[in-house]
């Protein structure tokens, strides 16, 4: 049977339409394959850049005269090594890692150490060794050398626990709280318990025994609760903190620990203020009017209650002088009254310097006059009417 040249044509058109369909089908598949194969990468691109941890830190030295020292006076001062630090920085996924780690001559120290969640557009959550929120963030000072705050462990304190950080528009809430301080409290597994940064209670004071020497009876915070809100204008913010907690023993619980402040700080052009009023309590169960707090390799004692003013004033100068971009120039004072213990000297601190930036190499230029003031050869435990003089140049590269 013959199939006449109309069907032939008609099978023949059919199947080259079949083949060109088939043949469309197999790069539209292509098409997809190489779609789905880009979305991969695309999603595993994001997830390495989402992952990302980034590597920095700094290195920094410093020369320091002091009048109170006649060795030092005598050779001219010295010129130390002051630290390094590393810092990690970034996400996994939805979590943020933030970490710094530092290297003294005379010691080591976790600076801060904690993962964060960002729940929605106000609320962050941190966990771990984290900053406690009180009065002025996230210094209350300008100079190297803090302010008086930073002595009683008030002022860029780090401790272990929760905090939780709202951010709604001109409102500023930080509700923490911590269980103990960053080496675990009364029975945190550590030798030595002045290896630390921050300033915190390690012990009381026994009769007899000196402002310097190790306590015989130790102390550390334990359970402690913070509330910090600030309002925001438009160059500057108010702001209230409180503090309470409890005070472990090495045989149980042995008083509590209450603290709060008013705060203030802004700018007006190139000029910045910060004035916070500080009041604080260690009431402990032995009534004694001091307490031995540790940081820095030493211990120190301060008194159980005082209240401590703070006003600071900077002008931020842009120049262009070689490498030097800029200026800030500052006064920072401190006052320390009310002291326990039946004190009748205040505790003083006048600094006056002037912060140099040169790209990544900032320096702090620093002359402080201090009465009863640690690292200027005194205590916030003494009684001294006498006044010491310190000039101290810290400069330090940031990478």
């Amino acid at each position: 049977m013959k199939i006449s040249s109309i069907a032939m044509a008609i099978i023949a058109t059919t199947s080259f339409s079949m083949m060109a369909n088939a043949s469309e089908l197999t790069e539209l598949d292509e098409v997809k394959q190489e779609l789905k194969e880009i979305k991969q990468q695309l999603a595993t691109d994001k997830e390495a850049k989402d992952a990302s941890i980034k590597v920095g830190g700094a290195v920094r030295f410093q020369y320091g005269i002091k009048d109170y020292d006649e060795d030092d006076k005598d050779r001219g001062g010295d010129f130390d090594f002051d630290v390094f630090r590393l810092d990690f920085n970034g996400t996994i996924g939805d979590v943020t890692l933030s970490a710094q780690y530092r290297w003294y001559q005379y010691m080591d120290a976790v600076h801060h150490a904690y993962v964060a969640y960002q729940f929605d557009d106000n609320w962050q959550g941190q966990v771990g060794i984290t900053q406690v929120p009180f009065g002025n963030l996230t210094y209350n000072s300008n100079s190297f050398f803090f302010s008086t705050n930073f002595y009683v462990g008030l002022e860029d304190d780090y401790d272990a626990g929760l905090s939780f950080i709202g951010d709604y528009d001109k409102h500023d809430i930080r509700i923490a709280f911590f269980k103990t301080d960053e080496m675990g409290g009364i029975d945190g597994y550590v030798g030595d318990k002045t290896g630390r940064y921050s300033y915190d209670i390690v012990g009381t004071r026994n009769p007899g025994e000196g402002i310097y020497d190790t306590p015989q009876q130790g102390l550390a915070d334990d359970s402690t609760f913070n509330l910090r809100y600030a309002y925001k204008f438009d160059n500057f913010e108010v702001g209230a903190s409180v503090l309470s907690g409890g005070i472990e023993g090495e045989d149980g619980n042995a008083g509590d620990h209450n603290a709060y402040a008013i705060h203030t700080k802004g700018n007006i052009n190139n000029f910045g203020f910060m004035f916070q009023y500080t009041d604080y309590e260690y009431d402990l169960d032995d009534g004694s009017d001091f307490v031995t707090v540790g940081a820095y390799a030493f211990y120190d004692t301060i008194p159980a209650s005082a209240t401590i003013y703070n006003m600071n004033l900077s002008y931020s100068l842009p120049v262009t002088i070689g490498p030097i971009t800029n200026l800030t120039f500052y006064n920072d004072y401190n006052l320390m009254t009310d002291k326990s213990g039946g004190l009748k000297e205040d505790t003083m601190m006048n600094v006056t310097g002037v912060m140099v930036t040169s790209g990544n190499l900032y320096t702090l230029i620093d002359y402080a006059i201090g009465q009863n003031q640690p690292f200027l050869g005194g205590s916030l435990a003494g009684d001294s009417d006498e006044t010491n003089s310190r000039l101290n140049i810290n400069f330090g590269y940031y990478f």
